[in-house]
């Protein structure tokens, strides 16, 4: 029963995190925006870069790389989409001007996918050119399964002319098993994750032991070819196992690294950070925060107490 209330109220966190009307109204609303805002402080970097950077920087000292995402997606003009390209290109001038050890992570359905693959390409490549000048990593994230030929397409035809661009791939997806088998041949750095949205049970396995064999497996063949690869997880069991195969495969540290969100579980990834592995913070910004929060919860349900903790301290 209790397992049943969980999985409902992660369901229902989800639909909530894409109802427009429910963004809206609490953006609109000051008082409603400012209490649930206390709640999502604890998952972002701040509602701007500059209350970002502070941040970064704090956990660049500590050791940790990080990386670092403008909240947004699904731009439907091609305004909205540049702006959104130039407050990135804004992030990879800030990360040079400051120093950062830090990548930059972004749904190319901000950047202008939503509107046109080629607005989407356009962009991604204005990005990447100013990131290259500073050797900076820009990493594409997962978007819902409808956009998932759209973001590999636009990948492929970017990593032909930078280096410096990588792509998250969702270990969920029945399709990953053979979208692995294409971009695996590419250089750009394979992310990747279990797997986040509401996605139709004949195109996504569910949560449980095939899923995380799934995952491993992805590390595994990439770590055996020394493959750039991120293993974006909070996971322990996921990130005790993928311990093993870097082992096994006396990994070189330059090639891989662990990731967490800010927010989540970062003692478990302190703690591999302290036995040596390369350790990533990723922190989001901007008032786009609804969705994030919604979802963070939804990935624990449990986590709605802490939220009302955040909200009432």
């Amino acid at each position: 029963m209790e397992k049943d209330l969980i999985l409902m109220g992660s369901h229902a966190l989800k639909k909530a995190a894409v109802n427009e009307e429910a963004k809206q109204y609490i953006l609109n609303n000051e008082a409603l925006f400012k209490t649930l805002k206390k709640a999502a402080d604890r998952y972002i970097g701040g509602e701007t870069l500059e209350e970002t950077i502070p941040k970064v920087k704090l956990h660049n000292a500590k050791g940790f790389k990080c990386s670092v995402e403008f909240m947004g997606e699904n731009t439907v003009t091609e305004k909205e989409a540049n702006e959104a390209t130039n407050e990135f290109i804004n992030i990879v001038k800030q990360t040079n001007k400051h120093q950062l050890y830090s990548t930059v992570s972004l749904d190319l359905s901000h950047i202008g996918l939503a509107v046109s693959r080629e607005l989407g390409l356009y962009n991604l490549k204005r990005i990447c050119e100013e990131a290259q000048q500073g050797n900076i990593e820009v990493i594409i994230s997962a978007e819902g399964v409808e956009a998932t030929d759209a973001v590999i397409d636009t990948y492929k035809s970017c990593v032909k002319v930078y280096d410096n661009v990588g792509i998250t791939l969702q270990a969920y997806l029945y399709r990953t098993e053979d979208d692995f088998k294409d971009l695996v041949t590419e250089k750009g750095r394979i992310r990747i994750v279990k797997g986040a949205f509401d996605t139709p049970q004949e195109l996504a396995m569910p949560r449980g032991k095939d899923l995380d064999n799934a995952y491993l497996n992805y590390i595994d063949q990439l770590l055996a070819i020394n493959h750039k690869c991120s293993i974006a997880t909070h996971h322990d069991f996921i990130q005790k196992e993928a311990e093993k195969l870097i082992q096994h495969h006396q990994a070189d540290k330059r090639v891989y690294e662990f990731e967490s969100l800010f927010g989540i579980q970062n003692e478990q990834l302190e703690l591999l950070k302290d036995k040596g592995h390369p350790a990533k913070v990723y922190f989001v910004y901007g008032k786009e925060w609804y969705l994030y929060l919604c979802n963070r919860i939804a990935e624990y349900p449990l986590n709605l107490f802490r939220a009302l903790n955040d909200i009432l301290s």
